[in-house]
Formats: C-alpha cells, structure tokens, sequence
C-alpha cells in the first residue's frame, strides 16, 4: 500500500484550491484538525498584519475539525466542505460569539442562534475559523475602534470596502472560502481588490435571516474563494429557501457544479468595449476585452450590446441605501448616534433626511434602470464587464475612518444596477496593472442562472493563470 501523504509534503497548503484540499480530505491524506491547525497558525503569524479577523474562534474551530475527521474515519461525508476551514463576513451571526458589523455600539452584540448561512456551512461540515472585520455597518468607512484590512497586494492600497477582511482572507490563504455580503458592490469590490472570486448570488438565492443589514432591499450574501468551482460549492451550502426568510427564493437550488466544464460554445456574451472605456482605467478596460476575446476563441458568441446610461441613475443608489440603513439602525440610531464613527454616522444622518417623495423618485429610477437591462438580457447569455472601473487604489486610514466627504458613486457603475436588479454576478481575476495590482473582469447572468456563470468562469480560468498567482506576504 502506498504511503499516505502528509500536511509537510504539500507545498503552500494554504493556497491550494478547495475542491483539490476537499479531496485530501475526503482520502483521508489530511486530518481537517491537521488543516486546522496549519490555518490558525497561520492566522496567528500573518493577521497581526493583515487585520482580515475580527475575532478567531479557534476552540470552536478545532472541536468542529474533530467532529469532521471522525465522520470521516466513519465513511459519512457531508460533501466537499466537510472539514474545510471556511470563515464568515462578522455580520452573520454566529451563537455565543460576538456579532459586531463594524460596529462599536454593537461591541456586546452576542446573538443566541446562528444565522441561517452560517447553519448550512455547519450541516455540510465546513469548519469555521471566525469572523471577519468590515466597514462599519458594511457601507464605506470603518470606525476608529476597528482594524482596517490590509490588501495582501499592497498594503497601501483600497482592499474594497464593506468585506474587505473577507477578500483579505481569502487572498492571504488564511481560509479555504469566505462569506461577504453585497449591497452596492461589497462582494465585487474586494474581489476585484484582492485578486480572487466573488460570487453574488441572486437576490433572494441566499437567506439573509441572522446576517446584519444595511439596506434589506439590496443585500446579498455570498462567497468569496480562489477559483470559481470553489464559489459554486459554497454557494450550494447556503442557497435554497428559508421559512425563517420570507423574502427568499422558494426555487430549487440546482447542481452549481454539474455544468462546470460543459465551456462556452454557443453562450451569447454581450459587451460594449467602446461604453466601457470611457469609464474604466486604460489597462483594466484592455485586459476585460481580452478576457472577453478569449472566451470568444473558445467558442462564445460576442455580442455587441450598449450598456445603459447610467448618469442620472447612480445617485439613486445612497438615497435608497441610506435610507434603508437608518431603518436598519433604528435600535441605536439616532438614540446612541454618539458612538457611531465619523463615515458611518454621516451616512445615516444623510438617509435620516430623506424624504418620502426622494425616496420614491430614487425607486422609480431604479425601477426603470431594471428595465433597461430586462432589454439587453433578450439577446444575451451572460454580459461582461469590469467588476470596478478601475484598479485598486491608494488609499490612508484617514480617508477610510472618516468623515464621509463627497461621497459619489461612480466608482459602483458596474455594481449598482445588479444590486438594483438582484441579479447574479461572478467577479474572476483577469490580469495585473503594471504596479502589479489585480484587475477583474465580472460576469453577469438573468436570474437564477449561477450555473451558468459558473460554467462561463470556469471556463475562463481553464485557459489562464491569473487565478493561481498568489501574494508573497512572508517577504513583508
């Protein structure tokens, strides 16, 4: 019988895919306490730097890893993350640990049940490192009292907002996947920032039951991984409908993995290369067209389409959010309005203002923005574009703590209208800038349609590297 390999024969364990660690797992090549053990040490060396975690639930972590490695040993697998060290954006609850949104006032917030993500990555086995830091109240700026996550690229620069310390994590190799939630761009923005994979399910796919909000009408949760197969299963875990959620989706939840390798032959993809560069980053815009050029060579049917214009519609997009968010808030705002940081607190002090008559005009807007792309979605597949305009961006702790000044949002042209429809996106990694700074190219389906994206992904990545190509942190 050949000898079993060990955790010391693996090069860079920690970046392998997930799927491919999966399959140690299952062969019982690696205990999950093993892999365990390798992610918290590796917390521990590196995160005093990276600041992705807001807490490090290590007790808890190695106890699931147990309960995985006997399951195991007993031949009853969960699935492909049973025993895979995942961890969670920290505004999905999780019971008896701290639950802090970014947040100060909820310091002391200790929820008593798991949120229903949170419960689904337990019941396929995953094995939950802890939380991850985010702006405050996921929206653009943090507050003073919290870490802010540093971009494995270059530290100096944006590493994309609201889950920040889940891009940081997953791009670190300090989790296997991540969770992030996205409102007007906060899965995608990361993604892009740090090089990896942002899936953002339909509206509704996932339950948002115990996950904090923002603006309820917006919010999406999904994962965050190192290759797209890696998204799909994640996103498998936690889909399907919620009694606890009314608000989502009672659709089956289809195979995310079946179709991944069934390529693109035949996929109509709509871009519009001449409307994309006059918003995007020169070197981005180029390296999104190549993207799309390739798929192109494997099969797919590009299809010249006009991205709407967006002008007069993006400024919907704070009105609504901030006004959403006060009523997210109302348990401590305006009341404990003190203990908010500067960004934060000025975001909700705008949406208190709002008006019934504004917010009814920024829905139309959005309303009529829904219908532009119902049009182009007639013709088309899938719609590529860049997942941000441009590529991360230096950036101070001064300008992240706030106050929030002159707030616009343009950089969310390509986020906010599949917020606005709920519609599915894939984020994938499409090349560097010459500061070696990642670029990303984003993918965007009808409803419902995340196998296809996945497959779209998938397929991207079999015919390029920018996926495998990781951060050297130890050299910092």
């Amino acid at each position: 019988m050949p000898k079993r390999q060990r955790p010391s024969d693996f090069k860079e364990l920690h970046f392998k895919p997930l799927l491919e660690v999966a399959a140690l797992l299952q062969n019982q090549d690696i205990s999950s306490v093993e892999l365990t053990q390798a992610l918290l040490k590796r917390i521990a060396s590196l995160d005093g730097r990276q600041k992705s975690y807001a807490t490090v639930m290590a007790d808890q972590a190695l106890a699931a890893a147990e309960q995985a490695d006997q399951e195991l040993a007993e031949g009853k697998s969960r699935g492909p993350l049973h025993g895979i060290p995942i961890a969670v954006k920290d505004l999905c609850f999780t019971k008896g640990i701290r639950t802090m949104g970014g947040a100060a006032v909820l310091a002391d917030h200790i929820p008593n049940e798991d949120a229903t993500v949170v419960t689904r990555l337990a019941e396929a086995g995953a094995v939950l490192l802890g939380k991850l830091n985010l702006t405050e109240g996921a929206m653009g700026g943090y507050h003073p009292h919290f870490e802010i996550p540093l971009n494995p690229w270059n530290p100096g620069v944006w590493s994309g907002a609201s889950s920040s310390g889940s891009g940081v994590a997953t791009a670190a190799g300090l989790a296997y996947g991540t969770l992030g939630s996205d409102t007007g761009g906060s899965i995608r923005f990361p993604a892009a920032a740090c090089g990896v994979v942002g899936l953002k399910p339909t509206w509704g796919r996932v339950s948002r039951y115990g996950v904090l909000a923002l603006a309820e009408s917006l919010d999406h949760v999904g994962p965050l991984t190192r290759r797209t197969a890696d998204a799909a299963v994640m996103l498998q875990a936690i889909a399907g409908h919620d009694p606890k959620d009314p608000t989502s989706l009672p659709v089956p939840v289809p195979d995310m993995v079946k179709h991944l390798n069934a390529g693109v032959k035949g996929v109509r993809i709509g871009f519009d290369e001449q409307g994309m560069g006059q918003h995007t980053d020169a070197e981005l815009a180029e390296a999104v067209a190549s993207g799309v050029r390739l798929l192109e060579q494997l099969g797919a049917e590009v299809i010249e389409i006009q991205f709407p214009d967006l002008d007069e519609i993006l400024p919907a997009w704070p009105t609504l959010c901030s006004a959403e968010a006060v009523l997210a808030h109302e348990a401590t705002y305006p009341s404990r309005c003190e203990e908010y940081g500067p960004w934060f607190r000025d975001w909700l002090d705008m949406g208190a203002k709002v008006s019934g008559a504004e917010y009814a005009r920024a829905n139309n807007l959005r309303a009529a923005c829904n219908g532009r792309f119902r049009e182009i979605f007639e013709t088309i597949d899938v719609l590529a574009c860049p997942s941000m305009p441009r590529p991360p961006f230096p950036v101070t702790p001064e300008q992240l703590y706030g106050p929030m000044d002159d707030y616009a949002p343009s950089l969310q042209r390509f986020t906010i209208p599949f917020d606005f429809n709920g519609t599915p996106t894939l984020s994938v990694p499409c090349g560097f800038n010459q500061d070696g700074l990642p670029l990303s190219l984003q993918f965007v389906a009808p409803p419902l349609r995340e196998p296809l994206l996945c497959q779209v992904g998938h397929a991207y990545e079999q015919a390029t590297e920018w996926h495998t190509l990781q951060p050297n942190l130890e050299e910092r």
